[in-house]
């Protein structure tokens, strides 16, 4: 049996309806970044490899689809994340000095589907600041954040804030390798504490009761004061966790109604981030629907190491929480040679009006869109007419 109509695991197509409304999205939230002073970015879907996996860790290697160039025979990527790309425009292509603002939307691919829902072609829509090391950078890229999910109506946000400077501070002074830290970043963003005592039984006492602390420290507001309480006393931890109460008041302020939490244990991205880090959610979502934070190391391979802050998110998947509008009403037109008809048509086209063209043998075929007019002749006129819902 022919099974040339199938596609790969986790990959499907976008029919007109649910593509209406993510360009609608796209459109919106392009417009949000806009408003913030982000400029729009295009950066190929393919790099040489280095290019995109410099600086991010193994997780986003695993995650890159890569092939051969049949020119060169150096190995590409094709890209799995649009930041690193962001990253290396703002160090080697701008070279702006101060403040750069870039925002993109586009296609990335993934070997493996992030979630057991999750397709492996998102529709990648991201905004970063380069340049300005403060929490005020943060913060504005949090409320971009929490404004386009807004836009798309995804119920009262919840926001998760959690700091990657804190495990480096718990394990300073531990002799770690990397597959040991690996594991261990893993267990607690799986609150797995079997895993994690195990792997722990070796560090210094101080590393393994900041460690047992770690993977409790979440919830609410009441976190903070657990967190410095019970984490070592170290300059690092201290920082990130006054740092996040900072950004907690001032997302209170802007946001009065979004629910605020903590999850110090969840690192995921460690390899990556630098510093606040925070995923968004939904009302009922199970997964974020955005993610970022500050990256102040990826910009360093393209040779200008730069402080960086961003997000991203998924259109697709934040499309699925858009509310469905129905397209604007249409204009139906005869089908005809007369040179008059024909300008009229055009001359609506321009005007911005959508108008179905009815061709030859097919008059009584149910339409995509609902046309609410049409356009007749009236001597050697062509005028726009009501049509009557109820007439047969």
């Amino acid at each position: 049996m022919s099974s040339a109509w199938l596609l790969p695991e986790h990959i499907a197509d976008v029919l007109p309806a649910e593509a209406r409304r993510i360009e609608e999205l796209r459109r919106t939230l392009l417009d949000r970044a806009r408003g913030y002073g982000f400029e729009l970015v295009m950066p190929p879907l393919l790099e040489h490899l280095e290019s995109l996996l410099s600086g991010t860790g193994r997780e986003l290697d695993l995650r890159t689809f890569k092939l051969v160039d049949q020119l060169s025979g150096r190995m590409l990527g094709v890209r799995a994340d649009t930041t690193p790309q962001a990253a290396r425009i703002d160090a080697h292509l701008l070279n702006r000095e101060g403040v750069t603002r870039l925002c993109y939307c586009g296609p990335v691919l993934h070997t493996r589907p992030a979630g057991l829902n999750a397709t492996r072609e998102p529709l990648q829509f991201g905004a970063e600041i380069f340049g300005h090391a403060g929490l005020e950078a943060d913060l504005e890229v949090m409320e971009l954040a929490i404004d386009c999910l807004g836009a798309a109506q995804a119920g009262e946000p919840v926001i998760d804030l959690a700091d990657a400077r804190v495990l480096g501070g718990v394990l300073a002074g531990a002799a770690l390798d990397g597959a040991v830290l690996q594991d261990i970043v893993a267990a607690l963003s799986d609150k797995d504490a079997a895993a994690l005592e195990g792997l722990s039984a070796g560090l210094p006492d101080e590393a393994r009761r900041g460690l047992r602390a770690l993977i409790r420290l979440y919830g609410g507001v009441e976190v903070l004061p657990a967190a410095h309480d019970a984490l070592p006393a170290r300059a690092e931890v201290r920082a990130a966790l006054e740092q996040l109460g900072w950004l907690a008041n001032h997302l209170r302020s802007s946001f009065p109604g979004l629910h605020i939490g903590f999850d110090l244990s969840d690192m995921s991205g460690y390899a990556y981030y630098s510093g606040p880090r925070f995923a968004l959610y939904g009302s009922g979502s199970s997964d974020a629907l955005a993610r970022g934070g500050r990256y102040d190391e990826v910009g360093a391979v393209f040779g200008r190491k730069r402080p960086a802050v961003g997000f991203s998110l998924d259109l697709k998947a934040l499309a699925m929480w858009a509310p469905v509008s129905p397209p604007a009403p249409a204009i139906r037109a005869p089908w005809g040679e007369s040179p008059t008809l024909r300008a009229a048509v055009r001359r609506l086209r321009e005007a911005g009006e959508t108008v179905l063209s009815v061709l030859p043998g097919h008059e009584v075929e149910a339409q995509a869109f609902e046309c609410d007019r049409e356009l007749v002749a009236v001597g050697d006129r062509w005028v726009l007419r009501a049509i009557d819902p109820t007439a047969p």
